[in-house]
């Protein structure tokens, strides 16, 4: 049994905004995600900088892929007492780095004390065009970002006590916010790649009802690689030369790997939640 799942539904029938990577309500979405010690991250392997920032930046993805714009943050941040003001001091720097650097006003949140730095962060955004994750039509191509699988191999490697490279996007995510809002026009549905490619295209197979025909064999390292944040999206054939335009002006690498057909698709990773 899939418990995320299976909790979000107990509350599906008091919200029909329940759903996407936000909850859309009158062109505002609010998105939140959490980003807690030794369940997301383990302290030896991040800076208190790095921490903040990327706690800032898997929410502003969610965001992103729904093309909508950052506006404020809501912080609350557990912070164990032995933490001195040095490091309250660098951990707050990440997170008013990245809302620098995305244009957003930090408006509030709560701090507590606890054994462990746990970090909770919502975003609201505005958006005149939201990308759901039920848009896929019917001989929808779909199409992800990037490369895929570095994640989930860096989390191993930092599992077994290794280093990775300080470039590794399990360290920072890269958002490609200034390609997504150009391409958003062309596109039909979309969300981001946090569990992983496979857990992404069953959400939306659910939310779109529609299946997937795969034009080639998708690894399981490539699959379930979660971690990613790359944007995963759809659109219609007729705009795939605007598209590949618009990437390429951004210097953003496409991977088309599949068509929308009638049928469901069901992910068989492994779970990483529960």
């Amino acid at each position: 049994m899939n418990k995320e799942d299976y909790f979000i539904k107990q509350f599906d029938k008091n919200s029909s905004f329940i759903g996407d990577d936000g909850a859309l309500v009158d062109n505002i979405v609010y998105s939140n995600d959490a980003f807690f010690e030794d369940v997301h991250f383990k302290k030896n392997w991040f800076s208190l900088k790095q921490i903040a920032r990327k706690a800032m930046l898997v929410n502003i993805s969610d965001a992103i892929a729904m093309n909508a714009v950052p506006k404020y943050a809501l912080l609350t941040v557990a912070i164990p007492k032995e933490y001195s003001k040095k490091d309250i001091k660098e951990l707050s720097q990440g997170f008013l780095e990245v809302a620098e650097e995305y244009g957003i006003e930090i408006i509030g949140g709560d701090t507590i004390s606890n054994i462990k730095l746990d970090i909770s962060v919502t975003i609201i955004s505005k958006t005149n065009d939201a990308k759901l994750r039920s848009g896929i039509k019917k001989d929808d191509l779909i199409c992800y970002t990037g490369d895929l699988g570095t994640c989930k191999k860096d989390l191993e490697k930092l599992l077994a006590g290794k280093k990775i490279s300080k470039k590794s996007k399990f360290y920072e995510p890269k958002l490609k916010a200034d390609f997504f809002y150009e391409v958003s026009k062309y596109v039909n549905a979309a969300m981001d790649i946090s569990d992983g490619l496979f857990f992404e295209l069953e959400r939306m197979s659910k939310q779109s009802k529609v299946g997937f025909k795969f034009f080639d064999d998708i690894s399981p390292e490539i699959a379930c690689s979660g971690e990613e944040y790359e944007l995963l999206f759809s659109f219609s054939p007729k705009n795939i030369n605007k598209i590949e335009e618009i990437a390429k002006k951004h210097d953003v690498i496409l991977n088309i790997f599949a068509k929308a057909n009638k049928g469901k698709f069901r992910c068989d990773c492994k779970n990483h939640h529960f």
